[in-house]
């Protein structure tokens, strides 16, 4: 299992302070005993009628690397691989990046970056790290 990232804790307080309840800390992903795969975490909805029921999994991004580009790159990668595995075992569950405020506006914005996200159909979960707390869902 490989290391959490720094800002794992604060996307698990901003979730529970947003009405989710967190299932897995970390998400096993096993596909046919070839690899374990760990996502950061599963949740579930537990309040609000437009998301009750509604069960995630979040793979936590701090990008605070010495390269923005290449953690972009591993971000997009592990994304694609955990979404294709969950499709195969664990449908039910929609899966999300969650990225800093500061990155988003600084770095995924950016047009040419902007388009791989949304031609590779990645739901963001877009987090404030001073207060804990999500500032927007993008799907």
């Amino acid at each position: 299992m490989s290391a959490r990232d720094k800002f794992h804790d604060v996307v698990k307080s901003a979730l529970q302070k947003d009405g989710w309840r967190i299932t897995h800390d970390p998400l096993l992903v096993r596909i046919e005993n070839i690899t374990d795969m760990y996502i950061d975490l599963g949740a579930e909805k537990i309040i609000a009628a437009e998301r009750e029921g509604q069960k995630i999994a979040v793979e936590v991004k701090s990008f605070i690397g010495t390269s923005t580009i290449s953690e972009f790159h591993t971000a997009v990668g592990q994304f694609i691989n955990y979404r294709y595995a969950l499709e195969e075992i664990r449908s039910e569950l929609i899966l999300y990046l969650a990225v800093p405020l500061n990155t988003y506006n600084d770095f995924l914005t950016k047009p040419f970056i902007k388009s791989i996200i949304q031609r590779s159909q990645i739901n963001l979960i877009i987090y404030d790290v001073e207060n804990e707390e999500i500032i927007r869902w993008k799907i």
